[in-house]
């Protein structure tokens, strides 16, 4: 079954999670630290389901790393990998703080220990942490209305040989924007902070090595559920241009807790994903746009003509 057939006659809507204006694709405009100086250059995205994030850091040097097998990688380039971030984490909200547990990641240590304290006004949305280490200022993509689809991947399985390949991950498709994660097949424990960088550095040419540390997936896609999604952010180089993730080959379970997906993997074996269902849902609005007070409207509109002068969107 395509996933769109999913969507239109399988609902399964989330009973609770993170309220409307946190859901969707924001990309990060800023970061500013305590010391006064911000970045704006890191390309940053946060794909948001109700129960769930999904996270990508990337350096601006990403754009230059040429896809080759691990083991043609020198020193400097495996540095710059071994410095990618991406994650998956379930969200837990309290109404005044966003917290991230039982995170998958690329990373070998927590980058990102705080919580986080929300606030959004229009398309941007603010975060501050509680030891006033840092704000981010993130704003939200704009996208058509569609669909808000939260994936917990439980097992990835190759039929052709009956081995498990994955134990964990995630997907999340929101409108016009896409993401999904693969965590490695088996976890890897940290010996210290920036482990990953120090591993991968220290592995150059190993490809028995180098493969263990980098068999994971973090990627964000733009497309439709009508054409599919493509790749322009990855944890892996191999995956720009490419679809994120087959559209057919689903089934929901009888109790709407679980999809089950088979499809063809590049080398020709069929494989089948298991996901828990976060959330499915049909014609979420992904506005830009929050609501306000009648008394700040006037304000507004009497004040436009100063207000309004140099405004346009900003994303």
């Amino acid at each position: 079954m395509h996933l769109l057939d999913i969507v239109n006659n399988h609902t399964s809507p989330a009973k609770a999670g993170v309220p409307d204006w946190m859901l969707g694709y924001f990309k990060r405009r800023s970061i500013s630290f305590a010391n006064g100086e911000t970045d704006t250059k890191t390309h940053v995205c946060w794909l948001q389901s109700r129960n769930f994030t999904i996270d990508l850091r990337l350096p601006i040097e990403s754009e230059q790393v040429v896809s080759k097998p691990l083991q043609e990688y020198s020193a400097a380039e495996l540095r710059t990998l071994g410095n990618y971030e991406g994650w998956v984490a379930d969200s837990v909200w309290n109404g005044e703080t966003l917290a991230w547990e039982k995170e998958i990641a690329l990373q070998l240590h927590g980058r990102w220990q705080e919580p986080a304290y929300l606030k959004r006004v229009g398309n941007c949305m603010m975060e501050f942490c509680p030891s006033d280490a840092y704000v981010e200022d993130w704003r939200l993509q704009p996208s058509a209305p569609g669909p808000l689809i939260g994936l917990r991947l439980l097992q990835e399985k190759n039929l052709s040989t009956q081995t498990i390949t994955r134990k964990s991950g995630g997907l999340i498709v929101c409108g016009d924007y896409a993401a999904l994660v693969l965590g490695r097949p088996e976890p890897m424990v940290a010996a210290s902070a920036n482990a990953l960088r120090e591993k991968s550095q220290a592995a150059v040419g190993d490809k028995a090595a180098l493969q263990q540390l980098f068999d994971f997936e973090t990627s964000v896609a733009k497309g439709s559920m009508q054409r599919g999604f493509a790749v322009f952010l990855s944890t892996c180089p191999e995956r720009i241009g490419k679809e994120i993730f087959s559209l057919d080959g689903f089934a929901i379970s009888s109790d709407s807790k679980t999809l089950t997906q088979n499809f063809e993997s590049a080398n020709g074996d069929i494989v089948e994903r298991i996901y828990a269902i976060d959330t499915i849902e049909s014609g979420v609005e992904f506005t830009q746009t929050t609501p306000t007070c009648e008394q700040s409207k006037q304000w507004f509109d009497r004040e436009s003509e100063t207000l309004c002068r140099y405004n346009q969107p900003c994303y």
